[in-house]
């Protein structure tokens, strides 16, 4: 096991999502500047952005392939998989693809009101591995964070946390301290078994307006290391 635990913000949005506006040099730059060991990135419907970001070797940030698929019931993170999980399936269907693709499968802001929730009775009726407990992206956040452990406890499941952000300077609001060597796979085996602690804070506000703001102009140019 690690010395110290990792700490891995398990969902980050870059350029390659259609509201994202964080080039992959920003991603690294702004890990490094929070002090995490590694991110996962879960840009929606596409793993590109991940996998140059693992390509470039990013200065030895751990980087976990990903994305969030938005199902017939909630959002969910395939962690760890390297084939694309087709949107608008049916959240046990997603679940199945995800781990037929060697990945693990997160529960993502399931109690947000604003978002498609979850229905308690998917998590009964799924193969879900955990929760996703702290978003700073939700609103109200404090009452979302509360709702979301209180879920994880019933159903007896991991808890994570992700910034959900969509901006370089929100990466790392949120965050897994996860007890694991840092490779990839011993990572997400930590997180199905629980050796996870979910830490983190709300966005402000003034983030989410400027985020808001800037996903209307955004154009990704691309990024070169």
């Amino acid at each position: 096991m690690s010395p110290s635990p990792l700490k891995i913000d398990l969902h980050v949005h870059t350029c390659y999502s259609h509201d994202g506006i964080t080039t992959l040099e920003e991603v690294v730059a702004n890990s490094k500047r929070r002090g995490l060991d590694g991110v996962a990135v879960t840009d929606h419907g596409t793993l590109a952005g991940a996998f140059r970001l693992i390509k470039a070797n990013a200065r030895g940030l751990i980087v976990i392939p990903g994305m969030e698929i938005e199902t017939l019931r909630g959002h969910v993170l395939a962690l760890n998989v390297t084939t694309p999980i087709p949107p608008k399936i049916s959240a046990s269907e997603a679940i199945q693809k995800i781990h037929e693709a060697g990945g693990i499968a997160v529960a993502c802001h399931p109690t947000a009101i604003y978002k498609m929730g979850w229905h308690p009775q998917t998590f009964s009726a799924s193969k879900i591995d955990a929760i996703e407990v702290v978003n700073s992206a939700t609103f109200p956040f404090f009452i979302s964070t509360r709702l979301s452990r209180s879920l994880a406890k019933r159903f007896n499941l991991p808890q994570t946390a992700g910034s959900d952000s969509h901006l370089p300077q929100t990466i790392g609001m949120a965050y897994t301290l996860i007890d694991a060597d840092p490779e990839v796979g011993e990572i997400v085996q930590a997180i199905k078994k629980g050796a996870t602690v979910p830490c983190g804070k709300a966005m402000p506000w003034e983030m989410r307006f400027k985020k808001a703001f800037l996903t209307i102009k955004k154009g990704c140019k691309g990024w070169m290391m």
